[in-house]
């Protein structure tokens, strides 16, 4: 048995736009794929901590957004800063814990720990009286809070 017919290559008039598309894909979905893969591993903390240094970052970040003065700004200020907002929209104690995990998380932090904690004291006396105020006291930073508070009670 013999075969009369023989394979002819199909004229380029068949392959269309569609397989120009797919090869596109095919080149630039890989390095999509990679690069998103990149920013999603980068955006995960994988340190196990608390998000006390993403307290910190975020308030970095917000700070690159802003003004340029608001980047001058040195990280104890900016984190000082977001404990007294948070003071205001929680509690001492959240401002309190918040303010010990940074100081763990970040160690040159711990210079300014006791200014940050009397500034805290002195913003919970206006916030909840010296009495309230007192009660959200802790051992934070040589009971720095507690000296706050009565800064502006006695």
């Amino acid at each position: 048995m013999k075969h009369t017919h023989t394979y002819t290559q199909p004229t380029r008039r068949g392959r269309g736009p569609a397989r120009r598309i797919g090869r596109s894909l095919a080149l630039v979905l890989p390095v999509v794929l990679v690069l998103s893969g990149t920013l999603a591993v980068t955006s995960v903390n994988w340190s196990g901590t608390d998000p006390s240094e993403s307290i910190l970052a975020a308030s970095d970040v917000s700070a690159q957004r802003t003004s340029p003065r608001a980047k001058a700004r040195a990280p104890h200020e900016l984190l000082r800063d977001k404990l007294l907002l948070e003071l205001q929209e929680e509690n001492p104690g959240v401002a309190l814990t918040h303010l010990q995990q940074a100081v763990n998380g970040r160690p040159s932090l711990a210079k300014h720990c006791t200014s940050i904690a009397r500034a805290l004291g002195r913003a919970a006396v206006r916030a909840y009286g010296p009495t309230r105020a007192q009660s959200y006291a802790r051992p934070v930073c040589d009971t720095s809070f507690a000296t706050g508070v009565a800064a502006l009670h006695g």
